[in-house]
Parts: structure tokens; sequence; C-alpha cells
């Protein structure tokens, strides 16, 4: 890897650990739902700029539709579970929590897809759980109630990127593929109509927002066009330059950077119990995710947090 290579890993890393920051500082002010539909709105709108620019063709190769449906999984309802999590979880929390995608992958792709697990994946599946367990037992959260409909809502979120991740496989690569940013900015799309009438909904029944402030619209603005749109663009360059297993190595990046910007920016307190909590799950990501002697090309699934 060259140093250019390194430097974008950590940005890539950097930027999706803040979006935990983000989540956190807006949904409290405009709501889980709102705050998740204005997410997905300006990753698309930040897509199709950069798409534009880039002089990308909008073909979809008849996998429009799939796009859409791929979308409302992969970005409207966890990105909406995420926001949900931020009113009861500290941001380092949720960061954690997001690495245990591989692992509910892993679980999903064996319940319901076929995937066979070797005994050391099964390891790091167990030790996943134990780790989120470890992590439960600590925090800033506001009550054990809370910390609990946090998790199961993070839970939740990193499911349905497993569920996309095998979909994705059956949906768009084995039927001859997709341009990857095709495939986002139709992801977005399909985000954005899964999310609009629930966010209608909120704006004309829910309570009073207090919509001019500033500092709320720069974490907005940074969740859809920094932590989405541009994001997806670095990581797809990435996987092109230095292949997918190399670039999944931004899933033990990102929760150090989650609970850094949180411990910064926000206050939230760092106990050694959460750290090892936070390395069993990182150590069973690695279990996870590390591939067998007998894989050669691992596929990566394009699902960004």
């Amino acid at each position: 890897m060259r140093v250019s290579d390194y430097i974008r890993l950590l940005f890539l890393a950097a930027v999706w650990g803040a979006s935990f920051l983000f989540m956190k500082i807006a949904t409290p002010e405009f709501g889980a739902v709102n705050t998740a539909f204005l997410r997905v709105f300006f990753g698309f709108v930040g897509l199709a700029v950069i798409l534009v620019t880039l002089r990308s063709s909008f073909r979809f190769e008849g996998k429009f539709r799939s796009a859409l449906i791929l979308g409302a999984i992969n970005s409207g309802l966890p990105f909406f579970m995420y926001c949900l999590a931020a009113k009861w979880l500290p941001a380092g929390y949720s960061a954690i929590l997001n690495a245990t995608t591989p692992l509910m992958g892993a679980i999903i792709g064996f319940s319901f897809f076929g995937e066979k697990l070797t005994a050391r994946k099964w390891l790091g599946v167990v030790l996943g759980l134990a780790g989120i367990m470890v992590i439960t037992s600590v925090g800033d959260a506001q009550s054990n109630e809370d910390k609990i409909a946090g998790i199961i809502a993070c839970l939740v979120a990193t499911s349905c990127y497993g569920v996309a991740g095998f979909l994705t496989r059956l949906w768009i690569s084995n039927k001859g593929g997709l341009d990857p940013k095709i495939v986002a900015f139709g992801s977005q799309i399909g985000a954005v109509l899964f999310l609009l009438p629930f966010f209608a909904w909120s704006v004309a029944t829910g309570p009073s927002i207090n919509w001019l402030q500033g500092n709320v619209w720069f974490s907005v603005l940074g969740l859809g066009i920094l932590c989405t749109a541009v994001a997806y663009i670095f990581y797809f360059r990435l996987i092109a330059d230095i292949g997918p297993l190399r670039s999944l190595t931004v899933t033990f990046l990102i929760p150090p950077f989650g609970v850094l910007w949180g411990y910064l920016i926000l206050h939230e307190t760092i106990s050694e119990v959460f750290i090892i909590g936070a390395v069993i799950v990182c150590f069973s990501v690695w279990l996870v995710i590390s591939p067998d002697k007998k894989v050669l090309s691992p596929k990566v699934n394009p699902n960004i947090r």
C-alpha cells in the first residue's frame, strides 16, 4: 500500500466515525426520522453532483428497482435506527456496535443464505456477542432501558447491512454487476423514497422544530455530503486501488475515531471496561472477516455506515 492509500483509509475511518457524532448532535434537535431523511436526501444530492462532475453514466442496466429496494434496506432503515440509537447511546457506543456488521452478516448468511461458517468464524460470532454484553454493562446511557433500546437499534441496523450484502450479490453481482457508484446513487434514491412518507408525517404531526440552527445543519450536511456522498467515492476508489480485503480494515478504524470524536466534542467518558468490550468486538470482527486459506478473491458488500 502507498502512503496515499493509508491516508485515504484513515480519512474514510475518521469521516465514518464522525457520522455518529453528527447524528448525536442533530437527532435531539431535528428528531430521528427527520435527521435520517435529511442524511439520505443530501447524500442523494451530493452523489448526483459528483456523478455529473465525473460524467458518469446513469444507466442501471435493468437493476433500478433492485437498487431502490437495496437503498431502503441498506440506507433508509439502518440510518433511521442509528438516529434512534443516538437518542439513547453515546456516539462511541454506536460506533463500536457498527463494527458488528460482519458478525451479523455471518449469522444471517448462515441462517438464511446457505453460507458455511468455519470454527474460527463461529468463535468470532461468539466472542462478538460476548463483547456486546460487556459493552452493555458500562457507559453513559441514561438508563438500562435506554441502553438496551439503543443497542437493539444498532443491531437492527447492522443486520440490515448484512441482509443487503447478500441481496446485492443476488440482485446485482450475480446478474452481470453494475458500477458501484451507480448502485450507491440508486440506493440513495430508494432510501429517500422510503423515508419520505415518514418525514412528511413527522413534519406535519410531530412537535415543532426550530429549523434555524446552524450547528445542527452543519451536522446534517456533514452526514449527507461528507459521510455519505464523498465517503462512497473514497471507498470505491480505495477498493479499486488496494482491493476489497484491505479496504475492510476500515471496519477496525471506525470505532476508535467514533469514540475519539465523542470524547473530544461531546466529552463522553471512556471506561476501561468499555475499552475491553470494544477490543473483544474488534477481535471478533477480525476472526469473521479474515479470509480462509481457500478464499482467493473475497467479495465486499459496498455498504456505507
